[in-house]
Formats: C-alpha cells, sequence, structure tokens
C-alpha cells in the first residue's frame, strides 16, 4: 500500500471541489479531509475488502465486468503456493463457469458453499461481526472437525489478523498549508498513479463555482490546434493544458499591479474571474501564433524548435491584438526575437523569469517604448554550434531547417518547394546531401558529413534516388527520372544553399565550407545580429578554414 497524503480540510483560502471515494454511497457530510494522493489504491482496497457491492473493474481487453473476490483458505495456508494464487476473482453471480457459460466449475453463491470450499470472502474482512458469523458458520459445516477447526485458527492468524492490523503511513497536511506547497509535497512524494498537478489543483478549485475546467480545456485545445481552420495541421498540439493556464497567468499578472510573473505558485493562484475574463484575449493569441509560425515556415510540430517559446509568444499576441500583430513592423519584431530565442537556444531549462521578460520586452519594443530586449540583446550563435548539430533532438537543428524551408528550397526531383501543404501532405524529411554510405566509403570525418551542414528537407522520392552515391551519379538520376535538364537541377540544389559545382564534382571539402557560410548568413540575416566567431580558433580547429568571407 505503500503511505498515502492526505490534506486536513477547512482552510478558506483552499477550496477544492471533493467526491467521495467511489463506489461510497449516502454520503452528507463534509469531510474531514481530502485525499491527495493514493486514491486508486484506497478505492481498489475499499472496494475489494468492505464494501459489499462487485467491484466494477475490466478484462485485459477492456472489457467492463464485475467481479467478488475470495481467499482460497488451504493455498493460503501452503507454503508451496503462491500468495497471490491464493486471491480468487469471481463472477458477480459467484459462479466461475466453463464451455461458454453452460457448466459450472466453481458455485460460491451461498454461503453453504463458500465454506465447502473454504473460500473466505474479503469484502467482510473488516466486518467484524460479519466475519465472526462466517466463522461460525464455517465451523458448524465442517461438524467442528479439528482439521477444519486448526486450519481457520491459522489463517485467522496468519492472514486475517496481519490485514486488519496492518499500521497504513499516513502523511498529513495541516489546513493551513498554502496551495503551492500542496502540490510541491506532493511532487516530492509521488511516485506513481495520476499526478496532482497545477491544472489538477486549480480544477479542483474552480469546480467550487461549479465549472469544469476540464471540460473548458477540451474546448479551448480545438481552439488552439485550429481543428476548425481550413488549413489544418499538428503544430500546436504540443500545447498541454498546464502550458496554457501558464499563458492566462502570464497575460493577466502583465496587467496586474504586482510584477509580471507565471511561476507555479501563480497559476496555482490564477483566480477564476481572471481566468474567465483573460481565456477570450489569449485563445486569439493562440490564433495568431498560429499563422505566425506558418509565416516562419514552421508548419508541424516535430518541426517546431520550442513549445515553450510559444507561452510568451501568445501572452505577447494577446496584449498588442489582432490590428497591431498585422503590421509589418510587428511582424518583423517577432521574427527577430523568435530566432534570437531559438538560435540562442535559450528555451531549454526553467523559463518562467525568461517569460516574463519577453512579454515586458517585445511588447514595450512593439509599443515603441524603451525596451531591455533581454532575449535578443542575450541570444549568441557559434560557428562551431553548427557542425556539432547531428540530430534533430536540438532547437537550433529545428531552427535551421525551418530557415531552410524560407529560402525556399525546392525539392531535387519534384522542383516544388516546402510550402505549408505540401509539407503536411508530402512529409518531407531531413536527408544527407552527399550520401551516409557514400561519406564512410571516402573516409569523410563523420563529424562533418552527419553534421546539419550536409543535411536538407528533401521528399521521398528524392531520398530515394540518391540512394548511397556520389552527387554526381545521382545527380544524373534525378535529371532522367525528373525529365530535367542541368540548368533547372542547378536551380534546385543552389535553393538548398549548395555550391552546385562543387557538387556536382563530388567536391566534398568546398561544398562543406561554402555551404556552413551560406547557411550562417541565413541565421545572420534571421537574427539580425552577426556570428563573431567564424574566425576563430576553435572553428578553425573544427572546420579546417576561417569562415570569414
Amino acid at each position: 500500500m505503500g503511505a498515502i497524503m492526505r490534506l486536513e480540510y477547512g482552510n478558506e483560502e483552499i477550496k477544492f471541489k471533493y467526491r467521495p471515494i467511489e463506489g461510497v454511497k449516502n454520503v452528507t457530510e463534509k469531510p474531514a479531509y481530502l485525499v491527495l494522493d493514493g486514491q486508486q489504491r484506497l478505492t481498489s482496497m475499499y472496494r475489494t475488502t468492505y464494501s459489499k457491492d462487485p467491484v466494477e473493474t475490466k478484462t485485459d481487453k477492456g472489457k467492463g465486468i464485475k467481479r467478488f473476490y475470495y481467499l482460497d483458505i488451504k493455498k493460503c495456508m501452503d507454503d508451496n503456493e503462491d500468495r497471490y494464487d491464493a486471491i480468487l476473482p469471481v463472477p458477480e453471480d459467484r459462479r466461475i463457469k466453463t464451455n461458454f457459460g453452460r457448466e459450472i466449475e466453481l458455485d460460491l453463491s451461498t454461503k453453504e458453499f463458500e465454506y465447502k470450499h473454504e473460500m473466505f470472502p474479503i469484502n467482510i474482512i473488516f466486518d467484524s461481526s460479519a466475519r465472526e458469523d462466517w466463522a461460525d458458520g464455517y465451523k458448524e459445516y465442517h461438524k467442528y472437525d479439528k482439521v477444519f477447526m486448526e486450519r481457520y485458527k491459522s489463517f485467522r492468524t496468519n492472514i486475517i489478523e496481519t490485514i486488519t492490523n496492518y499500521k497504513l503511513p499516513v502523511i498529513t497536511l495541516g489546513r493551513e498549508t498554502p496551495r503551492e506547497a500542496v502540490c510541491k509535497v506532493f511532487e516530492n512524494v509521488n511516485t506513481g498513479g495520476v499526478a496532482l498537478t497545477v491544472f489538477e489543483l486549480v480544477t479542483a478549485t474552480f469546480a467550487t463555482y461549479e465549472f469544469d475546467l476540464r471540460a473548458d480545456w477540451e474546448i479551448c485545445k480545438g481552439i488552439i490546434r485550429g481543428i476548425h481552420e481550413s488549413l489544418n495541421t499538428d503544430v500546436m498540439h504540443g500545447v498541454d493544458k498546464t502550458a496554457f493556464l501558464t499563458t492566462i497567468t502570464l497575460y493577466t499578472t502583465y496587467f496586474s499591479d504586482t510584477m509580471t510573473t507565471c511561476k507555479k505558485k501563480d497559476v496555482l493562484a490564477l483566480n477564476f474571474e481572471s481566468y474567465k475574463a483573460n481565456k477570450p484575449a489569449v485563445l486569439e493569441g493562440y490564433k495568431m501564433v498560429r499563422k505566425f509560425l506558418f509565416s516562419q515556415y514552421v508548419f508541424r510540430m516535430r518541426d517546431l524548435p520550442y513549445t515553450t517559446q510559444l507561452i510568451p509568444l501568445v501572452a505577447i499576441c494577446a496584449v498588442i491584438g489582432k490590428s497591431t500583430f498585422n503590421l509589418p513592423q510587428t511582424q518583423k519584431i517577432l521574427a527577430r526575437w523568435f530566432w534570437c530565442g531559438i538560435m540562442g537556444e535559450m528555451y531549454g531549462g526553467a523559463n518562467e523569469t525568461r517569460y516574463a521578460n519577453d512579454i515586458e520586452d517585445v511588447v514595450a519594443e512593439i509599443q515603441g517604448r524603451e525596451s531591455l530586449n533581454r532575449t535578443v540583446n542575450g541570444a549568441y550563435f557559434s560557428a562551431s554550434r553548427l557542425i556539432s548539430l547531428q540530430t534533430r533532438n536540438s532547437a537550433a537543428y529545428k531552427g535551421i531547417m525551418a530557415l531552410a524551408y524560407r529560402e525556399s528550397c525546392c525539392d531535387f526531383m519534384k522542383g516544388t518547394t516546402m510550402d505549408i501543404v505540401k509539407s503536411m501532405d508530402e512529409s518531407p524529411d531531413i536527408h544527407h546531401i552527399f550520401p551516409e554510405a557514400y561519406c564512410i566509403k571516402q573516409g569523410y570525418l563523420k563529424s562533418k558529413w552527419n553534421s546539419i551542414v550536409n543535411k536538407t528537407p528533401l521528399l521521398p522520392e528524392s531520398n530515394r534516388q540518391i540512394g548511397g552515391e556520389a552527387p554526381s551519379k545521382y545527380s544524373q538520376k534525378i535529371m532522367k527520372a525528373a525529365q530535367i535538364d542541368e540548368a533547372q537541377l542547378r536551380m534546385r540544389v543552389e535553393s538548398h544553399l549548395v555550391n552546385y559545382d562543387a557538387f556536382i564534382q563530388d567536391d566534398f571539402d568546398t561544398y562543406f565550407i561554402d555551404r556552413a557560410k551560406a547557411i550562417m548568413k541565413v541565421i545572420e540575416y534571421a537574427m539580425e545580429k552577426t556570428i563573431s566567431d567564424k574566425g576563430a580558433e576553435q572553428t578553425i580547429n573544427n572546420y579546417g578554414v576561417s569562415l570569414e568571407d
């Protein structure tokens, strides 16, 4: 059973809506305690060991069934039997049947049958009166035979009394415990089961207003994801309910008389009136952000560098409103902040303070007021970082791929650019330009050929033509299959920031350095900042040459 945790009820500052343990009937009085951790375990134990109703459970395939549970006395007292096997579930009619229900294998539908088969009903184990009545009937049925008398005595001592005398550890939080402390303590104690998240605590608080936050979130989630929009993508599917509450809290505190903040304690302190009043503006903010992401060529959730960055971005858009959002100057300011956050890799840790800085700084700049621009000014991208980007796990990696889309790169085979429809319908993926098999055969350094410098988004048809051959060879296959001339192929290859002459001559070293320089120019343009270490010693060590023009 482990330990359970409960909260003493009665703090006027913490108004949680409560419900009785499932299966308990006719409860009218107010609770003395609320169960915070252990609800599932207590429910299971109550329904199996105390309630006289059958337990509602499910089969392995999820089919709903009802069961009573018994202890097989003989198996319980047999040292060669696994104690788990001594617990017997039986159907609601207390008959176990075989042959598609035509034959009764075990009948426990009467007390006499329970005595006969020595099956003790677990749901009377804490009812001392019913338990002793059953024991008397068991002994009488077996005519007070010494063997049965001794077996039951041993069963009572070793099994029943072990269970009824079990001391359950209980952690009790006093009624004066602050709401944020309730959440924090639970996080530190809980190791499984249903986590008591910030959302769950706010849900319980809002329920005192007869408001179902879970149901409301389902409605809001559909709006956030744009399920009724003409262009329906999964780009916003990473926004969860806690991020949603955090965004509303950030927006709310921005307009408050106190400091702008959205830490956990602030989300827990979000009052119902503020939620209802500010939710519409925040939902409009999500609509604007979805449009903004598309404008930056981020179309899918898998390509979104940071889901966390959406929290301040949505709050910013909610503050400035749609008309200001649509202004070209606003789009320019948002884009620079967005790319500085991504390429500076600034949203990977605890971000609540940065969120507060962002909404204050970016809104101030958009409104023409003095701004600290802390994220923009703090962003830094290193030339050496480019060669270290080997997998799609990092935000900078995903960001560079989005920037490649933004440069209108064309698929080698189809010649189409990666707009939103093609991105969703045809699923471009990241592929090596100089193929892996070819690079390994040539003995090139993996740190180079497997870096993002040698990767680009392509459709499956192009990847199949590339195979494991040199660019000079697979380019011939592409021209033949796509029925294009070399001028068209050159245009398509160069749209990926590739030096075509080096590419077609299989000159990996020249191609690699030129593409690294081209990618860094695109990054500098997006960040509106210069990459300062292109000629540094570390850069020369990594690339073999300086990357300065």
